[in-house]
């Protein structure tokens, strides 16, 4: 297992990102650069990566609704993910990631249509759209798992991987994100022996975070550091192990370096008292 997250250092240069990525105790990291960046820097930055051993988890497609139901956010969005995939091939990336994309006006927002069946297929051929149009070989493009928009359930997730039938087709595994009531919140280890079961050969990339149900009406599930929730992070980490030293856990949304070391030691003293290697 390799742990990553935030990094609130500038850097311009390689060695300077691996410096700061270092300088935390991280195996993995979030992708450096963005697509629009030179071809020479993207390499500059892979090679930098191998020879410090750092692996390169996720490059974000965030923003890009590829089944908006407007035509031209819709292309727009397919044309996003497919450069994202590319920069992911390109630098040596775990993985390229967005969500399966939303009905509504929001990219990521929820809507009333967002779990039928017409938009499963919707999401089928949008991933395949994406992957046959970039043709990846050494990475894959996943979605991450959702509250309000397919995948939602570890079951969904494995419909998904069938119907779309692309070898290049991943699994981000939140677990977080699929906690969407009190029954799901008091039972997380039951969850994550699902995802696991269900899904653990595919897993490419995972997100670290907590959640904790607050004690007011109706339901307050709010999202925490690692370690200040009901999340069962033996039972996520033992899992994550079985996966081999490769799977980065990349810890994600706090507000400070502070808060990114608390969680990182937290994930690791678990990791130490499961036996689990992190790298």
């Amino acid at each position: 297992m390799r742990i990553g997250g935030g990094l609130f250092v500038p850097w311009s240069t390689p060695q300077e990102w691996v410096l700061a990525v270092k300088a935390e105790g991280y195996s993995a990291a979030f992708c450096p650069v963005g697509d629009d960046a030179d071809a020479g820097v993207i390499d500059a930055f892979a090679r930098a990566a191998r020879r410090a051993d750092i692996l390169i988890a996720e490059v974000g497609a965030w923003g890009n609704n590829p089944i908006s139901p407007d035509d031209t956010l819709r292309r727009a969005g397919i044309e996003g993910c497919c450069r994202r995939l590319e920069l992911a091939e390109r630098i040596g990336a775990a993985c390229c990631v967005n969500v399966s994309g939303s009905r509504g006006e929001r990219w990521d927002g929820p809507h009333s249509e967002n779990l039928t069946e017409d938009t499963f297929d919707l999401i089928v051929r949008s991933v395949r759209e994406i992957i046959d149009a970039v043709g990846p070989t050494r990475t894959y493009y996943t979605l991450e798992t959702m509250p309000w928009m397919y995948p939602d359930s570890p079951r969904a997730y494995a419909r998904l991987v069938k119907a779309i039938d692309r070898e290049r087709f991943g699994v981000h595994l939140d677990p977080v994100n699929l906690v969407c009531s009190p029954r799901d919140y008091y039972h997380t280890t039951a969850l994550l022996e699902e995802c696991f079961a269900l899904l653990g050969p595919h897993i490419r990339s995972c997100h670290a975070k907590d959640i904790l149900l607050q004690q007011k009406l109706t339901v307050h599930l709010d999202e925490v550091r690692p370690g200040a929730g009901n999340l069962d992070y033996r039972t996520y980490v033992r899992g994550m192990g079985a996966l081999g030293d490769d799977i980065p856990l990349m810890i994600e949304h706090l507000p400070d370096q502070e808060q990114y070391r608390m969680a990182a030691a937290h994930i690791r003293n678990v990791a130490q008292a499961e036996r689990v290697h992190v790298v």
